[in-house]
């Protein structure tokens, strides 16, 4: 049976799993943390670092780690939401070729789906450990917010990273699935899901016959844990420019210490009322005078820096449920997902709301991961007792003469779904219509998002309004868009598969996916090298230690003294290899070594 894992590739961490005999279940990583932070930097070595191992480096090399590269998926350079985000990042955002983002790291520009490729890439080993086999499919998770080109950039990310992306499903329904998973359950619920980069809210039926369809969805793509650390900086930055006269923003090593420093203070103040930022030489002043920060933040101070971003959260859900055409007291459980849930503030809020508290019983962290591990199983098991229902979380349509957005599938619409609409031309005798595709919800085409262009050429020369274009939208189940263009008369039919605009092309892509192979490759096998050289290190080190007491005991025999040369032979011998990294030879000396370590501990116990 093909293995599919579930990845949450979330902003801040992210976290893999798989059904294992019926059971959903996480994957530890090697430090035995069943969440890795979706961190990714470059040493001065030009050597790759991911997880723990990038965020434990990022003061020292803050220029080149980049974190929060979600918040930048699938959008453009001159976005206002890239531009908010360049505000308070230590790495550099440049534009790049297509007028997207890339991020600059040491001397090389990679693009936002390449270095998310490496938080998969991690996931992928991590799950390839674990089973101890290869994986190619996976299911992964994105916000239900995201528009399309955040989704294609996304299975871009996957594809880059060696994995074939089954499904692309919404992180709130994945909660949702994996909340109801092998319970007989007739429920109306509302899955509130706060995390490091983003805001949803969706609301669904789950029927005992294993249906889960989505009611309604809505969220911010830029609103999330991300945005309550910036308050928390931009305070504690205004603070020390009050006294000190000095801006730390413009610091990149002190942004990021801040940064630490931010996000450690609002966790504390989840189960404390009061912490303390304590940065001792922040900075140098003119005079190489070593300044420090230290301030304490209490829980209230801290709830009042970010009361807005909860209510707009709430405002929200309020617009979510009067899509679903229901009152709050009709919701039977509130499921909290993600990690800016655990803030005492964002509970209360959402208790007030919805008027009941929460539900408990799912993990904030993992249960989005779970919930995509569980689709995966669905599909490739062909589940029948298991029905996914989601819904398109913006309206598509196309711009019309004079500017106007013309909606041909309405927001919250289940997916996958098709709809035609027949169009007039708007000029005499006019030959070609372009047909330019959106998604969003306003009715001026330029406040809402460009998904993709096409021209329909050939049409045959009439008056205006005679001409008559039928337009068709599709959307399947990843919620990725089609929409194809038909001449009635004559038949003309021109069609796009609408990809992210801001996105790679082919080639860009299999450049990276060749790239991201060579790495995986010798990835591995500097993993064996390290693996095989801390035996070897461990085993020395054994018999070095022994060696004083072994030599004492057997020194006055010829075959005493000849067991000690051979010893030594194979610990010099051992080092040589390891110095040349040469791991068949290694492999061969540890033998030699395990043989020799029993040796003397045999020789030691015989006198004690």
């Amino acid at each position: 049976m093909d293995v599919v894992i579930g990845i949450d590739l979330g902003t801040t961490n992210s976290c893999v799993s798989i059904v294992e005999n019926g059971t959903p279940t996480v994957i530890p990583n090697r430090g035995g943390y069943k969440t890795t932070p979706s961190m990714v930097a470059l040493t001065e070595a030009g050597k790759r670092l991911v997880g723990h191992i990038a965020k434990r480096q990022a003061i020292t090399n803050a220029e080149n780690t980049v974190f929060a590269a979600k918040r930048l998926i699938g959008r453009k350079y001159n976005s206002p939401q890239v531009k908010n985000a360049m505000l308070s990042s230590s790495y550099r955002i440049v534009e790049g070729p297509h007028g997207d983002v890339r991020i600059q790291l040491r001397e090389k520009q990679y693009s936002v789906p390449e270095v998310s490729a490496m938080v998969l890439q991690e996931m992928k080993v991590i799950a390839e450990d674990y089973l101890g086999q290869p994986v190619s499919k996976a299911v992964i998770t994105v916000p239900a917010y995201f528009n399309d080109n955040q989704r294609q950039a996304t299975k871009d990310s996957g594809q880059i990273a060696g994995l074939d992306v089954i499904r692309i499903i919404n992180e709130p329904t994945a909660a949702a699935l994996a909340y109801g998973f092998g319970k007989n359950i007739e429920r109306t619920i509302a899955v509130y899901d706060l995390g490091g980069g983003t805001f949803d809210i969706s609301v669904l039926e789950i029927a005992s016959n294993g249906v889960f369809k989505v009611i309604a969805t809505a969220g911010d793509t830029f609103l999330g844990g991300e945005d309550f650390d910036a308050r928390v900086i931009d305070w504690l930055v205004s603070g020390f420019q009050a006294e000190h006269g000095i801006d730390l923003c413009q610091d990149r090593m002190a942004l990021q210490r801040l940064k630490d420093a931010a996000e450690k203070a609002k966790c504390e103040l989840s189960t404390l009322k009061e912490t303390e930022v304590n940065l001792p030489f922040i900075i140098s002043s003119g005079q190489n005078e070593a300044l420090h920060l230290q301030r304490p933040l209490s829980r209230q101070q801290l709830e009042a820096l970010c009361e807005d971003l909860v209510d707009r959260t709430v405002a929200i859900c309020k617009q979510t449920l009067a899509d679903a055409k229901l009152d709050a007291d009709e919701i039977e459980e509130v499921i909290l997902v993600g990690g800016m849930t655990r803030m005492p503030r964002v509970q209360e809020a959402v208790q007030g709301f919805f008027g009941r508290e929460p539900c408990k019983g799912v993990h904030p962290d993992e249960v989005v991961a779970l919930g995509a591990a569980i689709q995966g199983y669905a599909l490739v098991e062909d589940q029948k007792h298991m029905l996914l229902l989601d819904v398109t979380p913006h309206a598509l349509g196309i711009m019309t003469f004079g500017n106007y957005f013309e909606e041909l599938i309405p927001q919250n619409t289940t997916v996958p779904t098709s709809r035609t609409k027949t169009f007039t031309t708007s000029r005499d005798n006019q030959t070609a219509v372009k047909i330019i595709v959106m998604q969003g919800e306003s009715e001026k085409a330029e406040q809402n998002e460009l998904l993709g262009e096409f021209i329909l050429t050939g049409l045959r020369r009439a008056p205006k309004a005679t001409v008559e274009i039928e337009v068709t939208f599709e959307i399947n189940s990843d919620g990725i868009v089609a929409v194809s263009a038909k001449d009635l008369e004559t038949g003309q039919l021109q069609s796009i598969q609408v990809t992210a605009t801001s996105g790679l092309t082919q080639d860009e892509i299999k450049k990276m996916i060749d790239s991201a192979k060579d790495f995986l490759v010798d990835r591995r096998t500097n993993d064996e090298v390290d693996q095989v050289q801390h035996e070897a290190e461990r085993l020395i080190g054994e018999i070095e230690r022994l060696f004083p007491a072994v030599e004492q005991l057997v020194a006055s025999s010829d075959f005493g003294r000849d067991a000690i040369g051979k010893a030594r032979s194979v610990v010099e011998k051992s080092r040589a290899a390891m110095e040349k990294k040469d791991v068949a030879a290694l492999k061969e000396q540890i033998e030699g070594l395990t043989r020799t370590q029993r040796m003397f501990k045999g020789v030691v116990a015989k006198t004690q």
